[in-house]
């Protein structure tokens, strides 16, 4: 019984330290090659879908939802909804679900609603989230750094390329990679790990 806690206990601590060493908990361990994506595009409209073509794809910006709980399929839904309720413009060229699930909604090469100026030279990614504090199931951080890596091979990018929307204009977007710094740059360090494998 004694042993058995004991052996508990250093394995506990042992989870603890690697999730401190490997950026609060995530790590991911794939390539660049293509995700599985469910391509759901949005009908063309003036507030989601605008069928404008990009000035040629330079970034990848990532964002969260801002919507604890919400799935890729709700997400993608209420951007196709926006042509009908008209209250605001939106929209993501992926979104990547709880599950590790990815929807694309907008082509690459269209613009998609959803990073003000940069609107028109990156390629966005919206991820969902199960908390407030926005940080990502292991399934959806695990998709979201192999659909950023296929995407900056894609586009002949690098982890460099791979910004915040934060990073654009100051918003709390993508919350948890803004408050946690160590885990955006390890999210980057695995991008370019993935990027690694498939062009090594």
């Amino acid at each position: 019984m004694i042993a058995g806690m004991a052996v508990l206990a250093v394995l506990t601590v042992m989870l603890i330290v690697r999730s401190i060493v490997l950026g609060r908990g995530y790590h991911a361990d794939v390539d660049a090659s293509e995700p599985a994506i469910d391509v759901q595009l949005l009908d063309v409209n003036p507030y989601s879908r605008p069928g404008i073509e990009s000035n040629g794809i330079t970034g990848v910006v990532i964002h969260y939802t801002a919507n604890p709980g919400s799935t890729a399929q709700e997400n993608r839904d209420y951007f196709n909804g926006l042509q009908f309720s008209h209250e605001t413009s939106a929209s993501s060229n992926f979104v990547v679900g709880l599950d590790g699930e990815i929807i694309q909604c907008v082509p690459t090469w269209e613009v998609a609603y959803a990073s003000n100026d940069r609107n028109y030279d990156t390629v966005s990614i919206e991820a969902c989230h199960p908390g407030e504090d926005g940080k990502f199931t292991g399934e959806t951080y695990q998709s979201l750094v192999q659909l950023t890596a296929w995407l900056c091979v894609k586009f002949d990018l690098t982890q460099d390329d791979v910004i915040r929307h934060y990073d654009i204009t100051g918003k709390d977007c993508p919350r948890y990679f803004v408050e946690n710094e160590d885990a955006w740059q390890t999210f980057k360090e695995d991008v370019g790990n993935a990027i690694s494998k498939t062009s090594g």
